[in-house]
């Protein structure tokens, strides 16, 4: 059936997790979908509460909904290709849609990175810095910095995806994988595919491995400031604010950095379907879950709102 489908086929066929049996692909598809209908209601309710709720109109929470917009748009590249393809049997992309579902995900995997980074510098002048930090973290900076975080992801996801779609594939058009990513795509092509190696391991020290450098940093000296506070309460809450930033930061960098930084030696398609999977359609879900349980003011922000709607019923 595949090979039939190659030799007609001008695009690429998206096999992802085709060689799972049929009951077994019908469970994925109810588990992913489930996971996409909680990401898109976790994020949208982060978003819509910071909106509404005007204690939260501060430059931490203005990074957090810039986040949640991040995760679900960064979902929505592969979640809803990935759904169909459990229950088609069509699984061809077109060369032009690989082309644009990679450069959007690099670009908004690069962008939701370098935001945590930007995050953290926002954690380190509130702690460090506290009596400079409305004029330092000013909107108009934050706006700027945000910004930032996007013309970078997309300059760099241009540069990856021309870089790899010049490539001559004639190996095979079967992508194992459940969206186009820079790793099986590379092991479809038939000529000498090292600079491209080069440049992806390159890109991914600059945009992976740098911006997690500077947070460890940050993280030092916001780490040594909390251990100079003498109130307890005061450590306490710099520590609160900065434990759901830490968790997000452990699990997107750890994650990303086992799907692109592997050694060749180490690739498996399993493997990789794994760590993609939790990258890039696991980790967009947990982001809402681990920024309302452990801050309060999401929590309280999250109340209020339930409890006024309920008042406004009532009357």
């Amino acid at each position: 059936m595949v090979q039939s489908n190659l030799t007609s086929w001008t695009g690429f066929l998206l096999l992802g997790f085709s060689d799972l049996s049929p009951q077994l692909q019908v469970r994925l598809f109810v588990l992913f979908l489930a996971i996409y209908l909680m990401t898109l209601l976790g994020n949208l309710v982060i978003i819509v509460i910071i909106t509404l709720d005007a204690t939260l109109h501060t430059p931490m929470y203005y990074f957090l909904k810039n986040l949640s917009l991040l995760e679900i748009a960064f979902t929505t590249i592969t979640v809803p290709k990935m759904l169909t393809t459990f229950l088609l049997e069509d699984k061809g992309i077109f060369f032009f849609s690989c082309a644009i579902q990679m450069c959007l995900f690099l670009s908004l995997g690069t962008t939701d990175g370098l935001l945590l980074a930007v995050m953290a510098l926002d954690r380190y002048v509130a702690i460090c810095i506290p009596l400079r930090y409305m004029t330092i973290m000013s909107k108009s900076r934050c706006a700027a910095l945000v910004l930032m975080t996007w013309i970078l992801g997309i300059v760099l996801a241009v540069g990856q995806t021309s870089f790899i779609f010049h490539l001559p594939f004639c190996k095979s058009r079967a992508i194992y994988h459940f969206f186009c990513d820079i790793p099986p795509l590379l092991r479809l092509s038939c000529s000498d595919t090292y600079a491209n190696e080069m440049v992806t391991l390159a890109a991914s020290v600059v945009f992976l491995l740098l911006p997690l450098l500077f947070i460890l940093i940050t993280y030092a000296f916001i780490i040594t400031k909390i251990a100079k506070m003498k109130s307890t309460e005061g450590r306490h809450k710099a520590v609160s604010t900065c434990a759901s930033h830490i968790t997000s930061v452990t699990l997107i960098y750890g994650s990303a950095m086992l799907a692109y930084m592997q050694p060749k030696s180490n690739y498996s398609h399993g493997k990789d379907r794994m760590f993609a999977a939790f990258y890039a359609v696991i980790m967009p879900m947990l982001n809402p879950l681990i920024y309302s349980l452990k801050n309060k003011d999401v929590k309280q922000a999250l109340r209020k709102q339930i409890t006024s709607n309920i008042c406004l019923k009532k009357v």
